[in-house]
């Protein structure tokens, strides 16, 4: 489809290695401070083995991926917002020094209704996939400043 902001099988590539630093400040930040992601002595007691990051962290990072997708989709007369993220699944652990990379692609277009969704991946170092979901994003109308 084109005409409109995006088109799709357009797509971004978002790569980070998750630090000790990036866990702590989001758990500061949000207030987060479950076990699970602070406290090493409780996590290498479980079937993990250490600390992990959290989900709403690696959502941040899918964040990223569509801010790269609609980077080119900024100038005119509509402003691209996200509506939110569906069927979000994290289906593996992300450790502290992993490598994640988000894949981001719009794989619907609703031209009527000003929206488009992408297609999210998010696999590990080791290509193990760690994370999906569909993110929908919505063009709004400017100020007629």
């Amino acid at each position: 489809m084109s005409g409109f902001h995006v088109s799709l099988g357009q797509s971004a590539r978002f790569s980070k290695t998750v630090g000790e630093s990036d866990v702590y400040l989001f758990a500061g930040i949000t207030g987060d401070l479950a076990p699970n992601h602070v406290n090493k002595a409780y996590m290498e007691k479980s079937s993990y083995g250490r600390l992990q990051a959290h989900g709403a962290l690696i959502i941040g990072y899918m964040s990223a991926a569509s801010s790269m997708v609609t980077a080119t989709a900024r100038e005119g007369d509509e402003t691209p917002v996200s509506l939110g993220y569906d069927r979000v699944r994290l289906v593996g652990p992300v450790y502290f020094g992993d490598t994640i990379t988000v894949d981001y692609e719009i794989d619907t277009i609703d031209a009527e209704r000003r929206r488009a969704t992408g297609a999210i991946r998010v696999t590990n170092q080791d290509g193990k996939l760690v994370a999906v979901a569909t993110h929908i994003l919505k063009w709004v109308p400017n100020s007629p400043n």
